[in-house]
């Protein structure tokens, strides 16, 4: 199975000469590939015609129904149903094309640009796949929340007698901000990545078009990877909050946790997006993209500077100084990949992402506390602004701060994987 490696694909078309191919070839992990909710299933495969070139520029792709339009069912089969750990009400089917000459399938785009029409549905469906990670992750957090105020364990500090709600523990409030703090970080990614991509659609110009484009293109892998890696970090906190409890299938918080540990596997692993944004999205416009969008992250940080209300902390010096190991750790990169040194490129990919989106998620969060310390001194007694302004520093102070080992990991590049055939051998 070629699995992310599409140069490796070995799934087959032929021309029948009608306008229609024959395809032949298996898909696995495919979602809902055989159900009966519906009447018809469309299938879009990946395929090489008899004289495709090499690589991933020979891949062509094909719409494939279930059933054709004269009702007749197509060669087109179900071999098998996974059994996984988690998403078990979703059906991940192995599927079988072509065991009796073929299925008919049609062309979607030009012959051999069969990754470029995928690829526009994928970044979508990346957006998608980081909103799931939201989602869980949102989940998640309630029902640990809900929990906490109903358990009573212990006596709180200042509590004079009987037990106290967990709640009230200072260990358990760290761990319930996390899950929150983290949800509204991965969340306001992802709304920015998706505001990007209505504005490549949507600005006037087409230089307006571009950017925003380029800033959609930026942002993706860090709203899919960020946000996946999230849901399963707010996951299995929640697990931790419930305690005894989260390990019992009953109180749904391991459900939780088993359905989020997919998300950073499909529609391009974890791995893949860091690569990606390193390797293709740091260097769009020379660098430019990327670099406007530090330059935002310091405008906000500039904006929090001269902040004078208290109850910000030490917000503004925390991200600052995550904004600049951004910056260090960008123009390392950009460095890296400028002079073809995949080595040093590759290794740092994954933190950087990481990076990247505590920056990025900070400066979010700040922008949101801002605007609510501003409504708050203009008389809006909604007590909801006091809680953006006190989230957003618990994150400046207790997440943002993880940025400069992150940085120095990104600086240290490579060189660990000098001896990593040693190390993985013992």
């Amino acid at each position: 199975h070629a699995g992310s490696d599409l140069a490796a694909l070995r799934s087959r078309a032929e021309p029948a000469g009608d306008g229609t191919y024959r395809i032949t070839g298996q898909k696995i992990f495919i979602t809902y590939g055989e159900h009966d909710l519906t009447d018809n299933i469309i299938h879009l495969v990946l395929a090489r015609l008899p004289d495709a070139p090499q690589g991933t520029r020979g891949i062509s792709l094909f719409l494939v129904p279930k059933v054709l339009p004269d009702g007749a069912r197509n060669d087109v089969r179900c071999h098998s149903i996974e059994h996984k750990l988690g998403i078990h009400a979703s059906p991940t089917c192995t599927m079988i094309f072509g065991d009796e000459g073929g299925a008919v399938g049609w062309l979607v785009g030009e012959e051999n640009r069969g990754l470029a029409c995928m690829f526009t549905m994928m970044n979508n469906a990346r957006l998608a796949v980081g909103l799931q990670g939201v989602a869980i992750a949102e989940r998640a957090y309630q029902q640990a929340l809900g929990y906490a105020g109903e358990r009573r364990q212990g006596r709180a500090i200042g509590a004079v007698e009987g037990m106290s709600a967990i709640v009230q523990h200072p260990d358990v409030q760290r761990n319930l901000l996390t899950m929150k703090a983290l949800t509204a970080a991965s969340r306001a990614i992802c709304y920015m990545t998706a505001e990007a991509i209505d504005r490549a659609h949507l600005e006037q110009d087409a230089a307006g078009r571009r950017r925003a484009h380029e800033r959609a293109s930026l942002l993706t892998p860090v709203a899919k990877a960020f946000s996946t890696d999230v849901g399963m970090e707010v996951a299995s906190l929640g697990v931790q909050v419930h305690g005894g409890m989260g390990f019992i299938e009953e109180t749904g918080a391991a459900q939780h946790y088993r359905d989020a540990r997919i998300a950073p596997i499909y529609e391009g692993t974890n791995g893949i997006q860091a690569i990606d944004l390193v390797t293709r999205k740091l260097p769009l416009s020379g660098g430019e993209t990327v670099r406007a969008q530090i330059a935002a992250m310091r405008a906000t940080v500039t904006r929090l500077m001269k902040e004078g209300t208290p109850a910000f902390g030490a917000t503004a010096p925390r991200l600052r100084d995550a904004v600049e190991s951004l910056d260090r750790a960008t123009s390392h990169l950009l460095q890296s990949v400028s002079s073809n040194d995949a080595g040093e490129a590759l290794a740092g990919a994954t933190p950087y992402l990481r990076l990247f989106a505590l920056a990025q998620g900070g400066a979010a969060l700040a922008e949101a506390a801002l605007a609510a310390n501003a409504l708050a001194k203009g008389g809006d007694g909604d007590p909801a602004h006091g809680g953006r302004i006190a989230l957003c520093r618990f994150f400046a102070e207790n997440i943002t701060v993880g940025a400069k080992g992150l940085e120095d990991t990104v600086l240290s590049g490579a060189g660990f994987l000098q001896d990593a055939t040693l190390a993985l051998a013992s």
